[in-house]
């Protein structure tokens, strides 16, 4: 049976995932992009259908991307903030219309500034959470919540075998401090390896 396109990209993605994770392991977190279901699970719950200004946080090679992409409103503001330059230099390629930005996402703020906005509406983040110290996962919630207007969404993933780690119940305290409510879906078990999503609202 002839391969598709898509089915193409895929591999090609999900191999040169593989390729960072060894390269980078702390920075990359995983050693496979996130599956469609996953994908949809994090983009529905930050709600990327109603939002007007969507900024997507660590697009690795731009599973999640391709979710957003499809649920945009007609007019939505849309970037996507990458460190890793191999993977920025990938979406570039592989979303030509998309504005990818190669930074730090704890520099949101300035990039938001530049398209005349001063807060976003969601952030969707496929950020490794677990594998960061507390400064980092620090400076990143606190861009996330700088950045996020009032009743602004955000939505991220931890893969289940990383629940038990002391960064991951950091994390998870830190953003039931930060935001008004916090929430999390059930296991995505059709996920490699499964996940669980959190949904928090400011």
């Amino acid at each position: 049976k002839p391969h598709t396109i898509r089915e193409d990209r895929i591999k090609v993605s999900a191999l040169r995932f593989l390729q960072e994770f060894l390269a980078r392991p702390a920075d990359v977190g995983a050693f496979a992009p996130s599956g469609r279901d996953l994908a949809l699970a994090v983009v529905n719950a930050a709600e990327v259908a109603h939002a007007s200004v969507v900024v997507e946080f660590g697009p690795g090679t731009g599973a999640i991307t391709q979710v957003i992409l499809e649920h945009l409103t007609p007019g939505a503001k849309f970037f996507a903030i990458e460190i890793n330059p191999n993977f920025a230099q990938m979406l570039k390629v592989r979303f030509p219309h998309v504005q990818v930005v190669h930074d730090s996402a704890t520099n949101t703020q300035r990039h938001l500034q530049s398209l005349d906005e001063e807060s976003c509406d969601c952030i969707v983040s496929g950020l490794p959470w677990a594998a960061f110290k507390g400064p980092l996962q620090d400076a990143l919630l606190d861009a996330v919540s700088t950045c996020l207007r009032p009743g602004g969404h955000f939505a991220t993933y931890m893969y289940l075998q990383s629940q038990c780690l002391p960064s991951a119940h950091r994390f998870k305290h830190e953003i039931a401090r930060r935001f008004s409510s916090v929430s999390t879906t059930p296991i995505v078990w059709r996920n490699f390896p499964p996940a669980i999503v959190y949904h928090g609202v400011k």
